[in-house]
Protein backbone atom coordinates (compact mmCIF):
# COMPACT_ATOMS: atom_id res chain seq x y z
CA UNK A 1 0.00 0.00 0.00
CA UNK A 2 1.04 3.58 -0.64
CA UNK A 3 0.44 4.41 3.04
CA UNK A 4 2.95 1.78 4.10
CA UNK A 5 5.67 3.32 1.96
CA UNK A 6 4.76 6.81 3.16
CA UNK A 7 5.11 5.79 6.80
CA UNK A 8 8.16 3.57 6.48
CA UNK A 9 10.25 5.71 4.11
CA UNK A 10 9.30 9.27 4.98
CA UNK A 11 12.64 10.14 6.70
CA UNK A 12 14.50 9.10 3.55
CA UNK A 13 12.15 10.94 1.22
CA UNK A 14 12.12 14.09 3.39
CA UNK A 15 15.92 14.20 3.27
CA UNK A 16 15.85 13.67 -0.51
CA UNK A 17 13.18 16.39 -0.89
CA UNK A 18 15.36 18.85 1.00
CA UNK A 19 18.28 18.02 -1.31
CA UNK A 20 16.02 18.53 -4.33
CA UNK A 21 14.91 21.94 -3.03
CA UNK A 22 18.51 23.02 -2.35
CA UNK A 23 19.63 21.85 -5.79
CA UNK A 24 16.75 23.66 -7.49
CA UNK A 25 17.30 26.88 -5.53
CA UNK A 26 21.03 27.01 -6.31
CA UNK A 27 20.49 26.07 -9.95
CA UNK A 28 17.80 28.71 -10.48
CA UNK A 29 19.80 31.39 -8.67
CA UNK A 30 22.76 30.71 -10.94
CA UNK A 31 20.38 30.44 -13.89
CA UNK A 32 18.99 33.90 -13.15
CA UNK A 33 22.52 35.30 -13.25
CA UNK A 34 23.28 33.53 -16.52
CA UNK A 35 19.89 34.53 -17.94
CA UNK A 36 20.34 38.20 -17.09
CA UNK A 37 23.76 38.30 -18.75
CA UNK A 38 22.47 36.56 -21.88
CA UNK A 39 19.45 38.89 -21.94
CA UNK A 40 21.80 41.88 -22.02
CA UNK A 41 23.71 40.19 -24.84
CA UNK A 42 20.42 39.80 -26.73
CA UNK A 43 19.51 43.48 -26.46
CA UNK A 44 23.06 44.68 -27.01
CA UNK A 45 23.99 46.62 -30.15
CA UNK A 46 27.04 44.38 -30.52
CA UNK A 47 26.57 41.78 -33.25
CA UNK A 48 29.15 39.51 -31.61
CA UNK A 49 27.28 39.44 -28.28
CA UNK A 50 23.98 38.93 -30.10
CA UNK A 51 25.47 36.01 -32.01
CA UNK A 52 26.84 34.38 -28.84
CA UNK A 53 23.45 34.69 -27.11
CA UNK A 54 21.60 33.38 -30.17
CA UNK A 55 23.83 30.30 -30.45
CA UNK A 56 23.57 29.58 -26.72
CA UNK A 57 19.78 29.82 -26.64
CA UNK A 58 19.39 27.83 -29.88
CA UNK A 59 21.58 24.97 -28.66
CA UNK A 60 19.97 24.78 -25.21
CA UNK A 61 16.40 24.97 -26.49
CA UNK A 62 17.09 22.55 -29.34
CA UNK A 63 18.58 19.65 -27.37
CA UNK A 64 17.08 17.42 -24.62
CA UNK A 65 17.81 18.37 -21.04
CA UNK A 66 19.03 14.88 -20.12
CA UNK A 67 21.64 15.08 -22.91
CA UNK A 68 22.77 18.51 -21.68
CA UNK A 69 23.06 17.27 -18.10
CA UNK A 70 25.11 14.25 -19.16
CA UNK A 71 27.46 16.32 -21.36
CA UNK A 72 27.89 19.12 -18.84
CA UNK A 73 28.14 16.77 -15.86
CA UNK A 74 30.85 14.57 -17.32
CA UNK A 75 32.51 17.51 -19.05
CA UNK A 76 32.77 19.50 -15.83
CA UNK A 77 33.95 16.44 -13.92
CA UNK A 78 36.78 15.92 -16.42
CA UNK A 79 38.01 19.49 -16.04
CA UNK A 80 37.43 20.23 -12.36
CA UNK A 81 36.75 18.05 -9.33
CA UNK A 82 33.23 18.94 -8.24
CA UNK A 83 30.69 17.21 -6.08
CA UNK A 84 27.62 15.72 -7.74
CA UNK A 85 25.55 18.51 -6.21
CA UNK A 86 27.54 21.34 -7.76
CA UNK A 87 28.01 19.61 -11.09
CA UNK A 88 24.26 19.00 -11.29
CA UNK A 89 23.44 22.55 -10.18
CA UNK A 90 25.69 24.06 -12.85
CA UNK A 91 24.22 21.82 -15.53
CA UNK A 92 20.67 22.82 -14.55
CA UNK A 93 21.68 26.49 -14.34
CA UNK A 94 23.03 26.44 -17.89
CA UNK A 95 19.78 24.90 -19.11
CA UNK A 96 17.42 27.22 -17.21
CA UNK A 97 19.54 30.25 -18.07
CA UNK A 98 18.48 30.07 -21.72
CA UNK A 99 14.78 30.25 -20.87
CA UNK A 100 15.24 32.85 -18.15
CA UNK A 101 17.23 34.98 -20.62
CA UNK A 102 14.23 35.17 -22.94
CA UNK A 103 11.97 36.04 -20.02
CA UNK A 104 14.24 38.89 -18.96
CA UNK A 105 14.71 40.09 -22.53
CA UNK A 106 10.97 40.29 -23.12
CA UNK A 107 10.40 42.05 -19.79
CA UNK A 108 13.15 44.62 -20.41
CA UNK A 109 11.97 45.36 -23.93
CA UNK A 110 8.39 45.77 -22.69
CA UNK A 111 9.41 48.87 -20.73
CA UNK A 112 8.73 52.09 -22.62
CA UNK A 113 11.93 53.38 -24.24
CA UNK A 114 10.95 56.87 -23.19
CA UNK A 115 11.87 56.01 -19.61
CA UNK A 116 15.45 55.22 -20.59
CA UNK A 117 15.64 58.38 -22.72
CA UNK A 118 14.26 60.50 -19.87
CA UNK A 119 16.78 58.97 -17.44
CA UNK A 120 19.67 59.65 -19.79
CA UNK A 121 18.49 63.23 -20.27
CA UNK A 122 18.69 63.68 -16.49
CA UNK A 123 22.36 62.77 -16.56
CA UNK A 124 22.17 59.07 -15.65
CA UNK A 125 24.56 56.68 -17.35
CA UNK A 126 23.07 53.75 -19.27
CA UNK A 127 23.99 51.16 -16.57
CA UNK A 128 22.64 53.38 -13.80
CA UNK A 129 19.37 54.02 -15.63
CA UNK A 130 19.04 50.31 -16.36
CA UNK A 131 19.65 49.39 -12.72
CA UNK A 132 17.45 52.05 -11.10
CA UNK A 133 14.67 52.61 -13.62
CA UNK A 134 14.28 49.77 -16.11
CA UNK A 135 15.25 46.59 -14.26
CA UNK A 136 12.96 47.06 -11.21
CA UNK A 137 9.96 47.39 -13.53
CA UNK A 138 11.17 44.53 -15.73
CA UNK A 139 11.57 42.19 -12.74
CA UNK A 140 8.04 43.02 -11.64
CA UNK A 141 6.67 42.12 -15.06
CA UNK A 142 8.78 38.96 -15.25
CA UNK A 143 7.51 37.50 -11.96
CA UNK A 144 4.67 35.36 -13.46
CA UNK A 145 6.90 33.88 -16.17
CA UNK A 146 9.77 33.37 -13.73
CA UNK A 147 7.42 31.58 -11.35
CA UNK A 148 6.41 29.18 -14.10
CA UNK A 149 10.03 28.60 -15.07
CA UNK A 150 10.97 27.92 -11.45
CA UNK A 151 8.24 25.29 -11.22
CA UNK A 152 9.50 23.69 -14.43
CA UNK A 153 13.03 23.84 -13.03
CA UNK A 154 11.95 22.02 -9.87
CA UNK A 155 10.42 19.19 -11.90
CA UNK A 156 13.33 19.06 -14.35
CA UNK A 157 15.79 18.67 -11.47
CA UNK A 158 14.67 15.04 -11.22
CA UNK A 159 16.83 14.24 -14.26
CA UNK A 160 20.05 14.58 -12.25
CA UNK A 161 19.18 11.17 -10.81
CA UNK A 162 20.40 9.63 -14.06
CA UNK A 163 23.94 10.84 -13.39
CA UNK A 164 24.00 9.27 -9.95
CA UNK A 165 22.60 11.96 -7.65
CA UNK A 166 20.30 10.79 -4.85
CA UNK A 167 17.71 13.54 -5.07
CA UNK A 168 14.01 12.80 -4.61
CA UNK A 169 13.62 10.91 -7.88
CA UNK A 170 16.97 9.15 -7.48
CA UNK A 171 15.93 8.00 -4.01
CA UNK A 172 12.61 6.83 -5.41
CA UNK A 173 14.40 4.75 -8.05
CA UNK A 174 16.61 3.18 -5.39
CA UNK A 175 13.66 2.41 -3.12
CA UNK A 176 11.62 0.92 -5.94
CA UNK A 177 14.53 -1.33 -6.89
CA UNK A 178 14.83 -2.60 -3.31
CA UNK A 179 11.18 -3.05 -2.35
CA UNK A 180 9.92 -4.26 -5.78
CA UNK A 181 6.87 -1.99 -5.46
CA UNK A 182 7.56 0.36 -8.31
CA UNK A 183 4.07 1.74 -8.85
CA UNK A 184 3.42 2.61 -5.21
CA UNK A 185 6.92 4.07 -4.73
CA UNK A 186 6.67 6.25 -7.81
CA UNK A 187 3.25 7.49 -6.69
CA UNK A 188 4.74 8.48 -3.33
CA UNK A 189 7.54 10.36 -5.08
CA UNK A 190 4.95 12.09 -7.25
CA UNK A 191 3.05 13.09 -4.12
CA UNK A 192 6.17 14.73 -2.65
CA UNK A 193 6.74 16.68 -5.87
CA UNK A 194 3.08 17.71 -5.93
CA UNK A 195 3.25 19.04 -2.37
CA UNK A 196 6.43 21.04 -3.03
CA UNK A 197 5.12 22.54 -6.25
CA UNK A 198 1.74 23.36 -4.69
CA UNK A 199 3.43 25.23 -1.83
CA UNK A 200 5.74 27.09 -4.22
CA UNK A 201 2.83 27.99 -6.52
CA UNK A 202 0.95 29.38 -3.53
CA UNK A 203 3.80 31.73 -2.62
CA UNK A 204 4.27 32.81 -6.24
CA UNK A 205 0.56 33.63 -6.50
CA UNK A 206 0.75 35.59 -3.24
CA UNK A 207 3.73 37.55 -4.57
CA UNK A 208 1.89 38.33 -7.81
CA UNK A 209 -1.13 39.44 -5.80
CA UNK A 210 0.95 41.78 -3.63
CA UNK A 211 2.62 43.30 -6.68
CA UNK A 212 -0.76 43.79 -8.33
CA UNK A 213 -2.10 45.38 -5.15
CA UNK A 214 0.88 47.70 -5.07
CA UNK A 215 0.03 48.98 -8.54
CA UNK A 216 -3.67 49.48 -7.83
CA UNK A 217 -3.47 52.71 -5.78
CA UNK A 218 -1.38 54.43 -8.47
CA UNK A 219 -3.89 53.51 -11.12
CA UNK A 220 -6.75 54.68 -8.97
CA UNK A 221 -4.98 57.97 -8.22
CA UNK A 222 -4.42 58.49 -11.92
CA UNK A 223 -8.09 57.81 -12.69
CA UNK A 224 -9.14 60.28 -9.97
CA UNK A 225 -6.87 62.97 -11.34
CA UNK A 226 -8.31 62.48 -14.84
CA UNK A 227 -11.86 62.62 -13.49
CA UNK A 228 -11.06 65.84 -11.65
Amino acid sequence: MILDILLSSYPLFLKASWLTLKLTAVALLLGCGVGLIIAFFRISSSKVLNYIAHIYITVIRGTPLIVQIAILYFGISNLVTLSQFWAGAIALAVHNGAYIAEIFRGAIQSIDRGQMEASRSLGMSYPLAMRRIVLPQAFRRAIPSLGNQFIIGLKDSSLVAYVGMQDLWGTGLSEAASNYRQLETYMVVGLYYLVMITIFTYFVNRLEGRLATGRAPKKQAKDNSVAA
